[in-house]
């Protein structure tokens, strides 16, 4: 009866002390929480209760396993499995530690800074660091797991005396993840790009949507994802759009005919613009920028606050433009030279203003009108 209720003893109650203790840690970080509104870091720090308890009950068997004297045979064995489990789940817990406290200062500094350039590139920092700390943790508890085990500790001294042959082979074998966790670092520090920044890549228009010690990606417009290794982002150009103030100027293009209306075209660019929610109001301009034997070359431009409503005021303007050109005005679209002509509606009797007379077709006789 004793062999029974001793291991029953042991391990039962380290496993209800255990749930006694997360319980009560749980509840002291919930009433911290309601105390404190100001700062997420104690609802942050509740993510943290199942590795918690894992430490706590990993720690408990660990100490009151010799005398639950049970498997006696395997009691190495199982002593060396409850330390691995202890090392993970302190490396779990460290990581989301870590994680709570760095979240809770990259939300109190957005909520304090209004620039959203300068939060974008705190945030792509954070993440980054986020990343390194999380990979020097795993490192370092796989290294302790493997410490635990007497042949690798007896290995030590060769591994450490080969480390250095070891490092040059594996820095030349992994010479391109090396250059791109470099440029992972100067991306986050130098400023160059970070998450949410609207930019141009190899012809795609898209959204900067993730940023790691190693690739990037882009969310293109369609919804597609562009992964590029983030060497590429400090070897090759880009076009980042939210470089500096968000704020662009769009250009529209129209071939009209040599009479097109320009001053009327000018003021209905100014009334659709007026109409257009996502005009900034900032400036807006039309003009006469190249000429053909058949056209004029007319480029419109506008002003929005941001990459969004640029694209949207392009679209707007050039849509009602044509519709209006072709309502009112169609004479001023692009013909083909052997078309028949049309006469602004202003001329009349055939004369255009200052006296000078249309051509006649080169079948029609000069008496013709006699």
């Amino acid at each position: 009866m004793e062999n029974l209720l001793r291991p029953l003893i042991v391990v039962g109650g380290s496993v209800v002390l255990t749930l006694f203790i997360g319980w009560a840690t749980d509840r002291l970080l919930c009433k911290a929480d309601e105390r404190h509104p100001e700062t997420s870091l104690w609802g942050l720090l509740r993510r943290g209760r199942i590795p918690y308890q894992l430490v706590l009950c990993a720690a408990l068997l660990r100490g009151s396993f010799d005398r639950a004297e049970v498997l006696e045979n395997h009691r190495v064995g199982v002593g060396r499995t409850l330390t691995l489990v202890l090392i993970g789940a302190a490396a779990w817990l460290a990581v989301r530690i870590v994680g709570a406290i760095v979240e809770t200062t990259y939300t109190r500094y957005a909520r304090v800074h209004h620039d959203a350039a300068r939060v974008r590139r705190v945030r792509t920092q954070v993440s980054l660091i986020m990343r390194v700390v999380s990979a020097v943790v795993g490192v370092v508890a796989v290294a302790a797991m493997l410490l635990t085990f007497p042949a690798f500790r007896a290995a030590g001294a060769s591994l450490l005396a080969s480390a250095g042959i070891i490092g040059i082979v594996a820095g030349v074998a992994a010479q391109s993840t090396l250059s791109n966790m470099f440029a992972g670092f100067q991306i986050a520090f130098g400023d160059m790009v970070r998450m949410g920044d609207t930019v141009v890549v190899d012809g795609e228009w898209g959204t900067v949507e993730e940023i790691t010690l190693t690739f990037l990606t882009v969310r293109t417009w369609d919804e597609r994802r562009i992964t590029m290794p983030v060497s590429y982002f400090t070897s090759k150009p880009f076009e980042n759009w939210s470089r500096g103030t968000p704020q662009m100027t769009g250009i529209v293009y129209w071939h009209v005919d040599h009479s097109a209306p320009l001053d009327a075209m000018r003021e209905k660019l100014r009334d659709i613009l007026r109409e257009c929610p996502a005009w900034d109001g900032r400036a807006y301009g039309l003009d006469v920028t190249d000429t053909t034997p058949n056209t004029l070359q007319v480029r419109a431009l506008a002003t929005a606050k941001d990459a969004d409503d640029i694209w949207t005021v392009r679209v707007t303007v050039r849509e009602k433009m044509i519709r209006w050109l072709a309502e009112e005005h169609p004479y001023a679209l692009p013909r083909v030279n052997t078309a028949d002509a049309l006469l602004p509606p202003n001329h009349a009797n055939g004369r255009v203003p200052g006296g000078i007379a249309p051509q006649r077709r080169a079948h029609e006789s000069p008496r013709a009108d006699r």
